[in-house]
């Protein structure tokens, strides 16, 4: 799968998922031992990294956080967290090796914003109703939400301030639902839970979609839970990692992470272009109304492929070059033409790229 750049700043907040090797089992122990372990050693992370925990629940083979980190910390906190845990595991069962499966999938989620908190909700519900999509609950063994012991909403939720970990956040969470930190809301909180699960069929279970984003395969696929604005704030983040993060990424640019980012510098080119050859309007239907021979599209063309990761395909859509293989035939003889076959503008165009 293609790498992401984690990209991390104070107060990020994160659904991050950890699989088991092979998708054997994190959680061993038919005691509850191994979970009690994991937990412990998550609230050992929290002290020494600052994490605020939103929600959490184990699943066997498997885990899912709702993390805040105030310290823009996630990469080395979350190192030493399953770095420890795989340790102990280990020392407990006497075995040896990797116990996690590839690196952590880790979502920036988004809070607050012209949107609320509307996203941060709905993956809260997501975490907490995952025993329900596992088909774990209900069954013989545990016949609600609460009766499953290995989720935040039974160990944090559900209890007074005093009962829980002081590194989860639950008065904030239940503060996202209009609900304040009394055994009434938090009754309340737990109900609208179990509502839910009775409504929705098993396989869709706390899963949502807003405007078009699908919570399922962002989680699965994406780098980000949010609006198109919170998007757009991140890959101003990651425009400033460039220089000393990207490189580290190996397959960074087949990732969809890159691509929103080569697109926004893609439209940043575009529009430039359509100032500097003086065109009416502002975006590429300004370059598909000019003459099919005319060099300015082709001009345009050969600065995308020169400084951004866009496919060919994509160029040739947005400027009206009919197929990426245009596209490259076109930007090869621009680049073989002598500067005296140029105008003056493309030549001062391609200046600015070379």
């Amino acid at each position: 799968m293609p790498r992401q750049v984690r990209i991390e700043y104070e107060g990020a907040l994160y659904h991050v998922m950890a699989r088991g090797n092979r998708r054997n089992r994190i959680f061993a122990s038919p005691d509850g031992g191994d979970e009690v372990l994991l937990l412990k050693t998550l609230g050992e992370c929290c002290e020494r990294s600052g994490f605020r925990v939103w929600a959490w629940v184990l699943m066997g083979n498997h885990y899912h956080l709702l993390v805040e980190t105030p310290s823009a910390n996630l990469v080395a906190g979350m190192a030493w967290l399953q770095n420890t845990y795989t340790r102990r595991f280990n020392s407990r069962h006497r075995e040896w090796g990797r116990l996690f499966g590839d690196r952590y999938k880790s979502v920036l989620i988004e809070s607050g914003g012209s949107g609320g908190d509307l996203y941060l909700r709905t993956l809260l519900d997501y975490i907490h109703l995952n025993p329900v999509r596992a088909r774990i609950v209900p069954s013989e063994s545990y016949g609600g939400l609460l009766d499953y012991p290995w989720s935040s909403l039974a160990k944090a939720f559900a209890v007074a301030p005093k009962a829980r970990e002081p590194w989860m956040a639950v008065t904030d969470g239940l503060a996202l639902f209009q609900c304040g930190d009394r055994a009434a809301d938090r009754r309340h909180f737990v109900e609208r839970l179990e509502e839910r699960m009775k409504a929705e069929a098993a396989e869709t279970c706390g899963l949502s979609e807003i405007q078009g984003q699908t919570l399922q395969s962002t989680l699965r696929k994406g780098w980000y839970w949010g609006s198109e604005s919170f998007k757009e704030s991140l890959l101003e983040k990651l425009e400033g990692l460039k220089g000393s993060e990207l490189p580290v990424a190996k397959d960074f640019r087949s990732s969809d992470q890159a691509r929103d980012h080569a697109h926004r510098d893609g439209e940043k080119i575009i529009a430039e272009a359509v100032g500097h050859f003086a065109l009416s309007g502002g975006g590429s239907t300004d370059f598909m109304a000019l003459p099919r021979g005319d060099l300015r599209r082709v001009a345009v063309a050969w600065a995308l492929c020169r400084r951004t990761s866009l496919r060919q395909s994509w160029i040739a859509e947005r400027l009206g070059l009919r197929s990426g293989d245009n596209v490259s035939a076109q930007v090869r003889k621009l680049s073989a033409r002598s500067s005296k076959e140029l105008s003056r503008e493309i030549r001062a165009w391609m200046k600015k790229f070379q």
